[in-house]
């Protein structure tokens, strides 16, 4: 009899230890399982964030990145109807050099800003750009185009006095 409670003894024990294992193994298989999603999170997000950067790295004409910064700008609010791309292609052919240029900017912008979320991405990308290869009166000039495009259409829009503020920063205007 000592000898069969000694065999159930060290049977449940053997048990007990066993179901121990098991739960710590399970425990450490689910810290992984976070651990690996967290990762993975974080790359994705690194990964949408340089997607998203991803148009505006191609731009390297200042009449393609003057059309995006403004297409990204107005529609911030919504989707650029006709009557105001109609506004952005007179005022992108001021500056363009022939029609199909004009054209080339316009759709690139279109595609450039539905392609990207956040109108601040555009300006802290394209405004240092713009800044680089404008000379003072012609960034100027880009304000007066954006402000005649947000005028223009089938109603004025109300720009966010965060984002001028903003571009006129970046284009190396004095911020008071």
């Amino acid at each position: 009899m000592p000898f069969l409670i000694a065999v159930l003894g060290v049977l449940g024990a053997a048990a007990f230890w066993w179901y121990r294992m098991k739960a710590m193994n399970d425990a450490a298989r689910e810290v992984a399982d976070v651990v690996g999603r967290v990762q993975g999170n974080i790359r994705r997000k690194k990964l949408r964030k340089q997607a998203a950067l991803s148009p505006l790295t191609a731009i390297d004409d200042p009449v393609v990145a003057a059309a995006t910064l403004i297409t990204a700008m107005v529609s911030e609010d919504g989707p650029v109807l006709p009557q105001r791309e109609a506004v952005i292609r007179e005022v992108i052919s001021q500056i363009a050099v022939g029609q199909k240029k004009t054209d080339e900017a316009v759709v690139y912008a279109k595609w450039a800003a539905s392609q990207i979320d956040d109108t601040t991405i555009v300006i802290d990308k394209l405004a240092p750009f713009l800044r680089e290869r404008l000379d003072p009166s012609e960034r100027d000039d880009l304000l007066q185009m954006l402000n005649r495009v947000a005028q223009g259409g089938e109603r004025s829009l109300k720009i966010a006095d965060q984002r001028i503020l903003r571009l006129r920063q970046k284009l190396g205007f004095e911020v008071n």
